[in-house]
């Protein structure tokens, strides 16, 4: 039962005085004529294609003359109003890090600080000092939206971060003495 099929095709190939019926080819381009689809050319699709490319065209010249007539001079700075303020960490990822790490070490040395009714004057003025600075900090960044971003500004910015933890870094220290001294003069 099993046939190689290389000699199945070898003997079709003697066999080629096989010949189609008179008519056939004929019969067979009538019948594609007729199952082939008809072709409409359609004048309502191409009046919306025309429409579309119209509104396009028209959309992409007003883009393009807005775009035009926006203002183009970047050399002015940028005014911003009072709640779109820039900090030092806006103006990249390493000034993030210095301003976060500072702030995070200015609110952790305060919040270790123990205050008592016998210290609460010193505390005060220290903290007094620090509002000061915190202030002085607030017109630095309006200088820094006013102006951009410039060396002697950030220098500024970045000292009184440093000159706020070391108060901080004192009031522990004054407090400490403080605490010292009043356990040493009650042990007296």
């Amino acid at each position: 039962m099993a046939q190689d099929l290389r000699n199945l095709f070898n003997e079709d190939s003697k066999n080629v005085d096989a010949k189609m019926s008179d008519g056939h080819e004929a019969r067979f381009l009538k019948k594609l004529e007729e199952e082939r689809p008809i072709k409409k050319s359609s004048r309502r699709l191409s009046v919306f294609n025309i429409a579309a490319s119209v509104v396009v065209l028209l959309g992409l010249s007003f883009g393009a003359y807005q775009f035009v007539q926006s203002p183009t001079n970047s050399n002015q700075p940028i005014k911003v109003a009072d709640n779109d303020i820039k900090t030092l960490g806006d103006i990249s990822p390493d000034f993030k890090k210095v301003e976060d790490y500072y702030l995070a070490s200015i609110n952790l040395e305060l919040s270790k600080v123990e205050l008592t009714p016998q210290n609460k004057e010193l505390f005060d003025g220290y903290v007094q000092r620090l509002k000061e600075l915190n202030e002085e900090y607030d017109k630095l960044t309006i200088e820094l939206n006013e102006n951009g971003p410039n060396e002697e500004t950030l220098d500024a910015l970045i000292e009184n971060l440093k000159f706020r933890l070391n108060l901080v870094m004192r009031l522990k220290d004054k407090l400490q003495e403080f605490n010292d001294d009043s356990f040493a003069e009650e042990t007296i």
